[in-house]
C-alpha cells in the first residue's frame, strides 16, 4: 500500500498486515468431520504473504471430536437446526450460534473472514437444509456459526473460499478488507470531521467503480454533517460504504473511472499521448486487456505529471500491488 501525503488522513503503517478470520480447515488443519482438511493453496501460498490468519473451527470448539459424526441442517431455511446425520438427538444448534456471537466479539481486530463453503456451520450461502421429507429445500441456508457471527458484525467483509477462485469476487473482497482496515485505523487515530471528509474524498473513485449512485448519496450524507454530528454520522456512513463496496465493479464502471482520472492529464499530454491513454482504456472496455494495463500507464504518467488529488485516490492501489488482483479483471 502506498503512503499518503495528506496530513488529515492517517494512512495504514508501512508493511501493514490485516488480520483475517478463516475456517481452520482451509489452512490445512485436520479438523474436518473425517479427520481431513480443505487446504486452500490461494490462502496459504498467496494471500498468506500479506495477511495474518486467525483460524477457527466452530465444530471442534463446541465439543465435536475429530473425526466425528457429520452434522447437517434440517428444518426451514430461515431457522434450521444443526443435528447429527446418524443420531438426530445430537443437536448443536444453540452451541454453534452462541460460539458465533462469542467469536464476533473476541475477534475484534480482524478486517475480514474467509468461511468454508457448503459447511453447516461455516457456509455463507446455499448450504443444504433438509426439509421434513428429507429432501433439501430449494433456497438453501447459511451455516449457523457464520449466521450468528455475521449478524453481530454486519459491516465486516466476508467471503467463501470457493468464490475466491473468481478474480472479480477475489478483488472485490480484498478492496473491502483494506477499506475496513483503513476505517479501523482512522478510528484508532481519532475521528474528526476533517478526517471523515478526507476519507470520503480518497475513496471517491473506488466508490464510483463499485456503486456510482451510492458515492453521491454518501456525499450528501456528509454534506449535512455539522461539527457535533461526526460520531453519529460516521457509523451510518461506514455501514453504507461497506454495503456499496459489496457491489462488484464492472468493465463499464471501471472505464468511467479511468476516463475521469485520465481527464486530470488533459493539459499535461499532447494529442498523441491522450490518444494512447484513450486507446488502452477502450481496449480494456472491449475486454482486450485487463484493468492493470491502462492503470499502469496512468500511474506512470502521474509520476511524470503529479496531481495531488489523484495521488490520494485509493482506487489506484486499494490493496498490495504484488497480489496482482487486477491482472485478471
Amino acid at each position: 500500500m502506498r503512503g499518503s501525503a495528506s496530513t488529515d488522513f492517517p494512512d495504514l503503517p508501512e508493511g501493514f498486515r490485516p488480520k483475517l478470520g478463516i475456517s481452520a480447515c482451509l489452512l490445512g488443519e485436520e479438523v474436518r468431520y473425517n479427520g481431513g482438511h480443505k487446504l486452500s493453496r490461494y490462502c496459504t501460498q498467496v494471500l498468506g504473504e500479506y495477511v495474518d490468519f486467525v483460524p477457527v473451527c466452530p465444530e471442534v470448539a463446541v465439543g465435536l471430536g475429530t473425526p466425528r459424526e457429520p452434522i447437517r441442517l434440517v428444518g426451514s431455511a430461515a431457522a434450521p437446526r444443526a443435528v447429527g446425520t446418524v443420531h438426530s438427538e445430537l443437536d448443536v444448534t444453540e452451541p454453534l450460534a452462541r460460539y458465533g456471537e462469542q467469536m464476533a466479539d473476541a475477534l475484534g481486530e480482524i478486517c475480514g473472514y474467509i468461511f468454508m463453503h457448503k459447511s453447516p456451520s461455516c457456509g455463507l450461502e446455499r448450504v443444504k437444509v433438509y426439509g421434513e421429507s428429507g429432501v433439501p429445500v430449494p433456497e438453501g441456508g447459511r451455516g449457523l456459526y457464520a449466521q450468528a457471527f455475521c449478524a453481530k458484525r454486519p459491516d465486516l467483509p466476508v467471503e467463501e473460499d470457493g468464490r475466491l477462485c473468481d478474480p472479480v469476487l477475489r478483488e472485490n473482497f480484498l478492496v473491502r478488507v483494506y477499506a475496513y482496515a483503513h476505517w479501523q485505523y482512522l478510528l484508532a487515530q481519532g475521528l474528526t470531521k476533517g478526517r471523515l471528509l478526507a476519507f470520503h474524498a480518497r475513496y471517491k473513485y473506488q466508490l464510483m467503480a463499485n456503486h456510482p449512485q451510492q458515492y453521491k448519496a454518501l456525499g450528501q450524507l456528509l454534506g449535512r454533517m455539522g461539527r457535533t454530528d461526526v460520531e453519529q454520522i460516521a457509523g451510518r456512513y461506514f455501514s453504507e460504504l461497506m454495503k456499496a463496496l459489496q457491489r462488484c465493479a464492472t468493465r463499464g464502471t471501471h472505464t468511467n473511472v479511468l476516463q475521469h482520472i485520465a481527464g486530470y492529464l488533459r493539459t499535461s499530454l499532447d494529442g498523441a499521448g491522450r490518444q494512447e491513454v484513450q486507446a488502452l482504456i477502450d481496449q480494456y472496455r472491449e475486454g482486450v486487456v485487463p484493468l492493470v494495463v491502462p492503470l499502469t500507464l496512468l500511474k506512470h504518467l502521474f509520476r511524470l505529471h503529479p496531481h495531488p488529488y489523484i495521488a490520494e485516490q485509493v482506487y489506484l492501489q486499494p490493496h498490495p500491488e504484488k497480489l496482482s488482483l487486477r491482472n485478471a479483471i
